[in-house]
């Protein structure tokens, strides 16, 4: 492989308290528990942000870039979601947040679907072309992710084409070039809703680097943005800015890809019911189905993890803005009188290379995992098979596996050192092992108990 995945999420163990239920939601059964604290595996991991969502201590934390690093540019480009314009209260502005924005220092602002109405042609396009059934979007990293990880035989259906935000982001930097500026001297910023998007950017799938040079959150910028509003006089409506027609604004929601393809398609949110949904596929439990748009979030980006607002208040701004659009570019927009020339240059800069399978595998060597597979079958016939993850792993076949991997020992199992009459010592040692030196000590400071807080 020639390249690891990057990952936007970390742990911090000073905050975590072991609890067991990030390891539960997790759909890639990426995370342990050892020492009473919370471990990822890289190797599993999608970026997804269940475990961010299921955290009741706010103990994993996400990397993005600081706003103090557009400064390092001369010409700092934000690059933003229509779904941040809709984290705002009605009464603010879209053109407000784009004056807003410029006051935080950035010299230029697009917003990403100013590429969708090409790239929604050229997924049509793909669809009649391409034989394979179902296409599978590429727009929600996590789920690619997924895909690659846990269904790999599913990776030849992508549709190799660059979502919006990359699109947008080449069509721009050439305009600038074009303007006279020196590459080195354009930074280009994506304003996230998730952390998939934040590692997909780092190491992205099908090229070699990523065009965007940073990304920052939507959330810290959203409150940056609201302080600016409420406490600065003549923030109007920036003078140069472009407008989206309906289906670019609704692009991120769902459905906003599926109602544009041909036949039989299907929109699923929510990583939960996307992996269901897949394992039934891949059994060919589901057939005739010929595109599949799959998003990781509950009501697509406007659930996204880093999103300020509630998502179906996100999702209902969306709308009406989209019932409001009149179709219409400017001057200034990216497709208006220039669209021929900009539909030519995005034509060369649209193509994703082959998306590789990442299964999650055994061993390399095909023999030795065979055996590994075995010992796993052999371990289950003595686990009890109630999955309750006191071992520290999300599941007793996790646990198996953990164990022909040597990364867990079978006594881990509360319920093995019961039937194998190991001594309460030994036992103890086992579970301070997994949970911690204090981890059975008396907390009433704990969530739930007399002095929760304190």
């Amino acid at each position: 492989m020639k390249k690891t995945f990057h990952h936007a999420f970390g742990v911090d163990k000073s905050i975590c308290v072991g609890c067991t239920h990030c390891m539960k939601v997790c759909p890639t059964q990426a995370i342990r528990i050892r020492g009473g604290k919370a471990e990822l595996m890289a190797n599993r991991c999608i970026d997804c942000g269940e475990c961010y969502r299921a955290c009741p201590v706010h103990a994993f934390k996400i990397e993005e870039d600081d706003l103090s690093a557009i400064h390092r540019f001369k010409v700092p480009v934000a690059l933003v979601p229509a779904v941040m314009m809709a984290q705002f209260p009605d009464n603010v502005s879209t053109g407000q947040i784009y004056q807003a924005i410029h006051k935080l220092g950035f010299s230029r602002v697009f917003e990403v679907e100013q590429s969708v109405n090409f790239l929604k042609e050229k997924m049509m396009e793909y669809q009649q072309k391409n034989a394979a059934r179902p296409l599978i979007s590429t727009f929600c990293p996590a789920t690619v992710r997924l895909i690659q990880v846990r269904f790999p035989a599913l990776t030849d259906h992508f549709i190799l084409l660059k979502p919006p935000h990359d699109l947008t982001a080449e069509l721009v930097k050439n305009n600038l070039l074009n303007e006279g500026h020196d590459e080195n001297e354009i930074g280009m910023f994506y304003i996230t809703p998730c952390a998939a998007k934040i590692a997909a950017i780092k190491s992205p799938v099908g090229e070699e680097k990523s065009i965007i040079d940073g990304v920052i959150n939507i959330d810290s910028l959203f409150n940056k943005i609201m302080y600016l509003l409420k406490n600065e006089e003549g923030i109007s409506a920036a003078d140069e800015r472009t407008h989206l027609g309906a289906d670019a604004i609704t692009w991120s929601l769902t459905n906003g890809e599926a109602k544009h393809m041909k036949y039989t398609t299907l929109a699923i949110d929510g990583i939960n019911n996307v992996d269901e949904f897949l394992e039934k596929l891949e059994n060919e439990e589901i057939n005739n189905v010929d595109f599949l748009e799959l998003r990781a979030c509950d009501e697509s980006c406007a659930g996204g993890i880093l999103c300020a607002s509630n998502r179906f208040l996100v999702q209902g701004r969306l709308l009406r803005r989209a019932s409001l659009s009149q179709q219409k570019t400017n001057n200034k927009s990216l497709t208006g009188k220039e669209k021929t020339e900009a539909s030519a240059f995005l034509e060369s800069k649209m193509t994703l290379d082959t998306i590789d399978a990442r299964p999650v595998k055994l061993d390399e060597d095909l023999g030795t995992a065979l055996k590994k597979m075995e010992r796993i079958r052999e371990l289950m016939c003595f686990l009890p098979g109630f999955d309750c993850g006191a071992c520290g792993s999300p599941n007793c076949r996790a646990l198996a596996e953990d164990v022909a991997q040597k990364r867990a020992n079978i006594s881990n199992c509360i319920f093995i050192q019961h039937t194998s009459l190991i001594d309460r010592d030994h036992a103890g040692r086992i579970i301070q092992k997994i949970w911690g030196d204090e981890s059975l000590n008396k907390d009433c400071s704990k969530k739930g108990a007399k002095h929760e807080g304190n």
